[in-house]
């Protein structure tokens, strides 16, 4: 008889670098050109990376299965998540491969991305170690479509989850190829939960409205979570009347990098752990709003005092403004 889990999260995703560069006015001029910006930052980056750090933070015992090589980024990555309690075993060093990076040209309002996909590419199903598997509660998938060595055998390596009892996600992220497939319909079956930005669910579904296009993609099985940034988030099962939580009502942060993994980490805490989806929601909104506080995708990530709180107050501040006002004298 196999012994049961003792991890509650396994990721499978990207581990790269990023570097972000930071400015106001941050607009790149070709001809040579030389601006100065505000500041620059060597980070922890890449989806599942960034994931499982948030994770972990949150007290989830995490682990990372993913690819890198071995050259300066992969040592640094390694070294990072160790720090960040993050477990390594399932990370392979491919000595014939870069490690990826990602390099983040972030204003307040918006942020541009350029990723050399390196080792990115490389995991396969055939990587994962089964015995860490097998030890995981709940098997995680970031950056789908950055992963695609990963998808052939997905669907088979998530339904061995769910047949022992294990639950699912994926957070497609975004579609370099513009195509918006790549055998991600063929494995939602065997995904619990789905969890896109608005943006990315309306690509994903062919639907221009997030609601319509989250009730198209749950028909197939998940539970489809969006994120709406500053609008929070909804969740939609097929059948059901969509949940809704608001955004917590904060200052603007330093950056949204990483913000939409941090909210991944959220939801999946809240959920293991038996909140309702409702609840998680609002957990996972207080996690992207709070990861924002600092520059970089884990630099600001929450602990689960610090979540629960700020959800909570935003959970509070929703009642009191949809109450009736009171009567005057």
């Amino acid at each position: 008889m196999s012994a049961p889990p003792d991890l509650d999260l396994l990721v499978l995703g990207d581990c790269n670098p990023d570097l972000v560069l930071v400015d106001a006015q941050l607009v790149p001029e070709f001809g040579q050109a030389e601006r100065l910006i505000e500041r620059a930052e060597l980070t922890i980056g890449g989806s599942g990376a960034i994931m499982a750090c948030g994770a972990a933070r949150l007290g989830l015992k995490t682990a990372l299965a993913a690819v890198i090589g071995d050259d300066l980024f992969g040592h640094f990555m390694a070294e990072s998540l160790r720090e960040r309690e993050v477990e390594t075993p399932g990370v392979v060093v491919e000595p014939t491969l870069q490690t990826g990076v990602t390099v983040i040209l972030a204003r307040p309002d918006d942020r541009a991305i350029l990723t050399f996909p390196g080792a990115i590419e490389a995991l396969r199903s055939e990587l994962v170690d089964p015995e860490l598997l097998a030890r995981a509660r709940h098997v995680h998938v970031s950056a789908f479509f950055l992963q695609r060595s990963l998808a052939p055998g997905l669907g088979e390596l998530l339904a061995s989850v769910q047949a022992r009892g294990g639950s699912t996600s994926l957070d497609p992220n975004w579609d370099p190829s513009g195509e918006w497939d790549g055998g991600l319909r063929d494995v939602l079956g065997e995904v619990d939960v789905l969890l896109p930005n608005a943006v990315e669910v309306c690509a994903i579904a062919g639907c221009e409205e997030p609601v319509e296009a989250a009730k198209r993609l749950a028909d197939a099985g998940p539970l489809v979570v969006v994120k709406m940034g500053g609008d929070g988030a909804l969740a939609v099962r097929a059948g059901e009347e969509p949940v809704v939580a608001r955004a917590p009502n904060v200052p603007a942060g330093v950056d949204a990098v990483g913000a939409g993994d941090s909210f991944d980490a959220g939801f999946l805490a809240g959920r293991l752990s038996g909140s309702t989806v409702g609840e998680a929601l609002a957990l996972a909104c207080a996690c992207g709003t709070l990861s924002m506080r600092a520059a970089g995708g884990t630099g600001g990530q929450a602990t689960r005092a610090e979540a629960e709180a700020l959800a909570r107050s935003a959970r509070a501040g929703a009642e009191a403004s949809s109450a009736p006002a009171p009567h005057s004298r």
